[in-house]
């Protein structure tokens, strides 16, 4: 339950974020909410990511580097600082804010015309060989009403024998990981979500989402051991990156869709997120992924982050009316 104290802090917000407080935490009636989302493509953080946008459709001259860019190399170990101002990226940002794709109109077919990814300069909407990539390549195909089925077909045939995802199965690897299963899921979650699905779509969704809910969002099936301790580092954005919070609001996501109650095997890691919020009723901006951006969404690490106060209270809320 949003506190009182918080509702004109969280109000007094980039329409971005603000659409999403008054949707989903103050439940303002429709005409409330879409005004302010309808913002977003003139306001705040979206304008200015739209007039990034380049002639050719892209941001930052590239697919999902900028154009030029090159891993350097730090006393022999490569630098692994994933710049964000790429086109996959901006466009992650602008569809998860809320921008009514009209805003990009064309811009579907500029990338069918001028992108390409730096993976073997394959064609930006054929995707490529990276499960998170070709993920948002779904999501971002679907919003903006380009032809992915074959990505989701890609997505679908390459499930591993544990029922998840790697990035690195390129690389022989054949043990899912939570970052790319995730990741993966939230592109089929959206595919179900715009089109119905389909029988194998729904079928490896169901498998992806096992294999979280069999380690509780977090343990290590083997040991029952936590995965990591990044497991509960918050921060926003999400990007790439696997946490409780993030992997809690998918599920949140697929349970209104699928019209069925949240799963019991999530209760420790909710509560793992009830507590990291603070007696003021926020949550606190931890470490984020190093990178360029084109400039800062959310605040500081160790400051009380609207963003993460948003995810952990939706979360909160949907989880405590569950049905007892």
């Amino acid at each position: 339950m949003t506190t009182d104290a918080l509702i004109p802090w969280l109000r007094d917000s980039d329409p971005a974020l603000r659409w999403q407080v008054e949707r989903d935490l103050l439940h303002e009636p429709p005409e409330v909410w879409e005004a302010t989302r309808a913002r977003i493509a003139t306001e705040g953080f979206g304008a200015r990511l739209l007039a990034l946008q380049d002639p050719d459709g892209q941001w930052a001259g590239g697919a999902f580097f900028p154009a030029g860019f090159g891993f350097a190399t730090i006393d022999g170990e490569r630098d692994n600082s994933q710049p964000w101002t790429a086109t996959t990226w901006t466009l992650n940002s602008l569809r998860e804010w809320g921008l009514d794709a009209a805003a990009l109109s064309g811009t579907a077919e500029l990338l069918a015309e001028n992108s390409r990814w730096e993976y073997e300069n394959l064609p930006y909407w054929g995707g490529e060989v990276d499960c998170c990539i070709n993920a948002w390549t779904v999501e971002n195909g679907l919003w903006l009403g380009a032809d992915i089925t074959g990505v989701v077909d890609w997505l679908v045939g390459h499930r591993l024998p544990d029922g998840g995802w790697n990035c690195e199965w390129i690389e022989g690897s054949t043990r899912s990981s939570v970052h790319s299963t995730l990741n993966t899921l939230k592109g089929l979650l959206a595919y179900d979500a715009a089109t119905g699905g389909t029988e194998a779509t729904r079928a490896a969704r169901r498998s992806g989402e096992e294999y979280l809910l069999r380690r509780g969002l977090f343990r290590r099936l083997s040991t029952g051991e936590p995965v990591a301790p990044w497991v509960t580092r918050f921060s926003y954005p999400f990007r790439w990156f696997y946490s409780v919070l993030n992997a809690a609001d998918y599920f949140r996501r697929a349970a209104l869709l699928d019209g069925v109650p949240p799963d019991p095997r999530m209760a420790e890691a909710i509560e793992l997120i009830r507590a990291a919020r603070q007696p003021d009723g926020t949550w606190v901006q931890g470490r984020t992924l190093p990178g360029a951006v084109w400039f800062e969404v959310d605040v500081p690490e160790g400051e009380p982050s609207k963003w993460l106060t948003l995810f952990g209270t939706r979360v909160l809320d949907w989880w405590d009316a569950r049905p007892r």
